[in-house]
């Protein structure tokens, strides 16, 4: 084991912690955020399978914390898209050009926040066209690590708040995250390494979403919204800047 792993995994699992308290809160972002750390400690190989577990705990703790406020008619139509396109995602993950779609990206999560301010009284998009934001969402996270700001305008946009929102979208990105690891297992993507260093970071990811769900009960909603959108467009830079 090399002499700098210990510090390396100390740093990840602080980073862990405070993203996962971040995620518990916005019902995204720290994927985003912790993709390009993982890389730094890690390398690409690793730390997109890496994330991927670490999501893995994450959203797990989110839907047990908010269980009786899921929404699961939208949680099976998510699904129904995302399972295919995390397949599709996870095999193309060695030969997909990373940095334009990442830039498209976040173009596209900037923009829904200005549509969201223009439009007075945005429509509330039908339940069946959540295949299609699980399509695009199951493909963009297996390719990118994390896609978690791509899903959340729609789930606003249907007026959920709070724990109905996190726990639904969590829900949701569960199913996408189970498909890429039984797809990364099947590239050898999944190494013993990368499932030994998910499992150090468990501790952090489940603390962090707890502390997280205490603070997310004494926030207002309309100041929940405003910090997810505060959330969105700093994802949209992020991924406009490459990283």
């Amino acid at each position: 084991m090399p002499v700098e792993l210990p510090p390396a995994l100390l740093v990840a699992s602080l980073a862990a912690f405070v993203l996962a308290v971040l995620s518990a809160i916005a019902g995204f972002g720290g994927g985003v955020l912790l993709l390009p750390i993982f890389t730094a400690l890690f390398g690409l190989r690793v730390a997109v399978p890496m994330l991927t577990l670490t999501q893995l705990s994450s959203n797990s703790a989110r839907v047990w914390l908010n269980r009786r406020e899921l929404r699961w008619p939208l949680i099976g139509w998510f699904s129904l898209g995302a399972i295919p396109c995390a397949v599709a995602g996870g095999l193309l993950l060695a030969h997909a050009p990373l940095v334009p779609l990442k830039r498209v990206l976040g173009l596209f999560l900037i923009g829904v926040v200005l549509w969201r301010h223009l439009q007075h009284r945005p429509r509330p998009p039908a339940q069946p066209s959540f295949a299609l934001v699980g399509a695009a969402s199951g493909l963009g996270s297996a390719l990118l690590g994390s896609v978690g700001p791509l899903t959340a305008p729609f789930f606003l946009a249907l007026g959920l708040t709070r724990g109905a929102y996190i726990g639904t979208e969590a829900a949701s990105a569960l199913t996408m995250h189970l498909t890429k690891i039984a797809t990364y297992g099947a590239g050898d993507l999944l190494t013993g390494r990368v499932l030994l260093f998910g499992l150090a970071l468990t501790p952090a990811t489940l603390l962090g979403t707890w502390v997280g769900k205490k603070i997310v009960g004494r926030i207002s909603e309309r100041v929940f919204v405003l910090f997810v959108e505060l959330g969105l467009v700093a994802a949209g830079v992020l991924f406009l800047a490459g990283l």
